[in-house]
């Protein structure tokens, strides 16, 4: 759930909305979505939308990610009931376990060293476009960051937020969407689990508010 210091290097939505409409950004320019990817490398990871309201989701060209992390359905050995959702940490990867020894596997980036949490907890809330807005640690880290970032294209939070809780109190941890779709695999965020939009969409679509998330690192998740 990280906002980047340098805001030029998030896709800015005109370009986003842009390339995917296949325009030009003006036509006084003549500019294709080719020469618009040549003038912002981060505009060629994507390759279309997916209709949603308020905004499309913007689709990811999977083929410049590793295999591995692209959504699919996977063996499962876990204990875990079904419609828990496990995240490995280590291994970047977030299980929604199946019945019959299944699991849907999705590709997560997670918080840098330091960052990372693991533990047990449960969906108290979920989110579409939502809001954002740092923590404290956040803002003594960096004092300059906004105080809140209304839901869009270029919201850190993405198209989708299921809100964590333990005993009924917000613990301020995130699974949701990214617009850095380069960061899935990585361990660069603030803490919270991102996904790319199209598959925390996909998701949120599966999960209800009071599943089980259980969050962990070196094969354990209890703290």
């Amino acid at each position: 759930m990280s906002l980047p210091k340098d805001h030029a290097h998030m896709l800015p939505r005109r370009l986003v909305l842009a390339l995917l409409a296949g325009l030009p950004l003006a036509a006084c320019n003549a500019r294709g979505p080719a020469n618009v990817a040549a003038v912002d490398p981060d505009a060629a990871w994507y390759i279309g939308s997916m209709p949603d309201q308020p905004y499309d989701v913007p689709l990811v060209d999977r083929g410049r990610m590793d295999p591995k992390y692209r959504r699919q359905t996977v063996a499962y050995t876990g204990l875990e009931k079904p419609g828990t959702v496990v995240v490995d940490i280590d291994e970047r990867f977030l299980y929604l376990v199946q019945e019959g020894g299944q699991a849907v596997r999705y590709g997560v980036g997670v918080g840098k060293l330091g960052f990372s949490w693991k533990g047990t907890a449960t969906v108290g809330r979920k989110g579409v476009w939502p809001d954002w807005g740092p923590t404290a640690k956040m803002v003594s880290l960096n004092p300059d960051l906004p105080r809140l970032r209304k839901g869009g294209l270029d919201n850190p939070l993405g198209a989708r937020a299921l809100y964590l809780y333990q005993g009924g109190r917000d613990i301020l941890f995130r699974i949701h969407g990214t617009n850095e779709p380069w960061s899935i695999g990585e361990q660069m965020s603030s803490g919270c689990v991102r996904m790319l939009n199209e598959d925390v969409v996909d998701l949120y679509n599966r999960v209800p508010v009071g599943t089980t998330v259980l969050v962990k690192r070196h094969g354990k998740y209890r703290v």
